[in-house]
């Protein structure tokens, strides 16, 4: 595991999407990684934050009115496409075909989730391979580590938000058990790391 980045290492990656999963704190540490990003993303950004069934999410419209990039909920059958952050909707789970679009289903909750982090990163594993770079962040439950350790053994980028930084370090601790991942870094690290993918 690694605590300091270098754009020689991830230009040598040859990253395509990025996939952030996150929930408990979730809004506050994307509030400090997302808005900074460039107008002209180069990637897509795919989001799935623990969202409660029954209450409509407005985590678009939140990050919408705070980024020069596109900000939308994922759609069915969408293609995934670069200059945007997509963000899972409720009741949905998200996940990526092997076409690289979105697929939503109805799936049953994993680990009390749906969206779950883990069917959208080991989705993405499948689809991109060793072009995916997933980021994992505070959360108080396992989801994601999964996802993640799937994202590692297909040869993507493993990011860990700190343990000893996150308000709900749970999530990410479970993640670091599970498989050591190439990072682990507090937000401000990961800012750095999301901004060398994203400037080319």
């Amino acid at each position: 595991m690694k605590t300091t980045v270098t754009r020689e290492e991830l230009a040598a990656r040859g990253i395509e999407a990025i996939v952030i999963g996150g929930s408990a704190g979730g809004v506050d540490a994307l509030l400090q990684l997302l808005p900074g990003l460039p107008a002209d993303l180069p990637l897509p950004v795919m989001v799935v934050l623990h969202i409660p069934p029954n209450r409509d999410s407005r985590l678009a419209e939140l990050f919408q009115n705070r980024a020069a990039y596109t900000v939308r909920e994922a759609q069915d059958k969408e293609p995934v496409a670069p200059g945007a952050v997509y963000f899972a909707g409720a009741g949905y789970h998200l996940s990526v075909e092997r076409d690289r679009c979105f697929s939503l289903s109805l799936d049953a909750p994993v680990h009390f989730a749906r969206p779950a982090i883990d069917v959208l990163m080991e989705s993405a594993a499948d689809a991109f391979g060793p072009a995916v770079a997933g980021v994992l962040l505070t959360g108080a439950n396992h989801d994601g580590a999964d996802g993640l350790a799937a994202i590692g053994r297909a040869g993507g980028l493993t990011v860990v938000q700190d343990p000893a930084e996150a308000p709900v370090p749970t999530m990410p601790a479970h993640a670091i058990g599970v498989r050591a991942p190439d990072y682990v870094l507090p937000l401000a690290g990961i800012r750095e790391l999301l901004m060398m993918l994203e400037t080319r």
